[in-house]
């Protein structure tokens, strides 16, 4: 899954594809690199980041999700709200990447189920202007997998086949550097449910922490080897932002058995 953000404040790439061609350029750019999905979001979701209005966040993606999908990409839509999945949907949305996992919007749900879309669940605490705060984790893999799994069945009893639902551990959102690497470390257990799981630890934070570097662009061949790394725990859908990189890298490690 690549990543398209068409926002002025993401945390790596802000503003780099405000411009709609560039997105839709660089989208498919990313699938002749060999990009199964391409996600595209209109909301920054980085701590601390200020709420996009539905008006805005409509303005910002929908030219390029009908511009990515008319040209035969898969699309995702980064989205919390059923107003904006709605409209993607219609231009021709396949999956919904909801990183409030159906909790903010009580539409979504019944919505996803009525388009026989797929959906992403992921898991956080709190809000970005809130910096995901929340209790403690106990384990963090097992407190994690008990949320996903509560909000997979919730969007189960909203009609969303099961076989159409993956569950994001949320890299990065109310974790720590060590909480971070164990549901990395742990994608084989989020997976024992039998749901697909998804991980994006893309350029975050917390590898910046471990390495020193600040500017996310400079994380990527960190990036690119945890994304191996998900991959060989157990990760069926990677979320990045170097495909090319992470093609070769994944290429190369399944040969290598």
């Amino acid at each position: 899954m690549a990543i398209v953000n068409v926002t002025p404040d993401s945390f790596s790439d802000g503003g780099d594809r405000y411009d709609k061609a560039q997105a839709i350029s660089d989208g498919l750019r990313f699938v002749d690199q060999g990009a199964d999905i391409i996600d595209v979001g209109g909301e920054s979701t980085r701590p601390g980041s200020a709420e996009t209005s539905p008006e805005e966040e409509l303005r910002r993606v929908l030219p390029v999700v009908e511009g990515l999908a008319r040209r035969g990409a898969v699309v995702s839509i980064d989205t919390r709200r059923a107003v904006v999945a709605r409209a993607c949907l219609d231009a021709g949305v396949r999956i919904v990447n909801d990183v409030s996992a159906l909790r903010d919007d009580p539409a979504m749900g019944a919505l996803v189920a009525r388009r026989s879309a797929s959906l992403v669940l992921m898991h956080r605490r709190g809000v970005s202007h809130e910096k995901y705060e929340g209790a403690p984790y106990r384990d963090v893999v097992e407190d994690v997998r008990a949320f996903l799994l509560e909000r997979a069945r919730a969007g189960e009893a909203a009609g969303i086949e099961r076989g159409r639902i993956a569950l994001d551990p949320g890299i990065g959102f109310g974790k720590n550097v060590a909480e971070n690497i164990s549901l990395i470390a742990g994608a084989g257990r989020l997976a024992e449910a039998g749901y697909p799981v998804m991980v994006g630890s893309s350029r975050k934070g917390f590898i910046g922490k471990l390495t020193g570097l600040k500017a996310p662009r400079d994380r990527d061949p960190a990036s690119v080897w945890l994304a191996v790394e998900a991959v060989r725990r157990g990760a069926a859908i990677v979320r990045v932002h170097d495909v090319a990189a992470t093609r070769q890298a994944l290429a190369v490690a399944a040969a290598m058995g």
